[in-house]
């Protein structure tokens, strides 16, 4: 028998979250409160769980693809965006990382809570598990998603990834120098039990001609 769905706010937002979705913990609550955008971007949000970013982005954003592997998460965004009123500049897919986009999709800013925590592969196998489940590094998603991430991305745009220091930041920083991108830590929050939660945010390179 599942368990009751349970709410969870935010700002003034309501969120409700069925038992197979990732439900809105610190880091969630991290990357939402640092979450700043343009208004009339075009946002894409990988892993949207219950809604939680692709919902504050939509309210300042012209569309909003929140993108999930889970189809039971897919359900639960879409429910929570009608429930919080933005659901008519939001697109709802179901897949793995960027396979549900065209080829020549592009966005303004790319959001990701990466499933980061090392994990056993039956935690992998189930769709709660596979929302924070790493791999044995806690890398294996987030490496799959910086080697996909760029031909999505505008020249102007910027990715913010949240992971834990348990899945090696520099290791991070060095693969996305290594897709073309720039990126830096830009927000900080320890927890306990030697973790600390990092948001990166990576943009494309200057041109050396840009900079002379």
């Amino acid at each position: 028998m599942h368990s009751a769905n349970k709410h969870v706010f935010f700002g003034d937002l309501t969120l409700e979250v069925c038992p197979e979705v990732y439900e809105p913990a610190e880091d969630s609550f991290l990357f939402a409160e640092n979450l700043h955008l343009n208004a009339g971007a075009r946002v894409l949000d990988v892993g949207t769980g219950s809604g939680l970013l692709a919902i504050l982005a939509a309210k300042q954003a012209r569309e909003v693809v929140a993108l999930d592997i889970n189809p039971f998460a897919i359900r639960c965004a879409k429910q929570n965006a009608q429930r919080n009123n933005v659901a008519e500049n939001m697109v709802f897919l179901q897949g793995d990382l960027f396979e549900p986009l065209a080829e020549t999709a592009k966005f303004d800013l790319i959001l990701f809570n990466s499933p980061y925590l090392p994990s056993e592969q039956t935690e992998e196998q189930t769709w709660l598990g596979r929302a924070w489940a790493g791999g044995a590094t806690g890398r294996q998603v987030i490496d799959e998603f910086i080697a996909e991430a760029q031909p999505h991305l505008e020249q102007s745009g910027e990715i913010l990834l949240l992971q834990s220091t348990l899945a090696g930041v520099e290791e991070t920083i060095a693969k996305f120098q290594a897709a073309g991108l720039n990126a830096e830590v830009t927000v900080q929050q320890r927890l306990p039990f030697f973790e600390t939660l990092i948001l990166l945010k990576a943009t494309f390179k200057r041109s050396k001609l840009a900079e002379s």
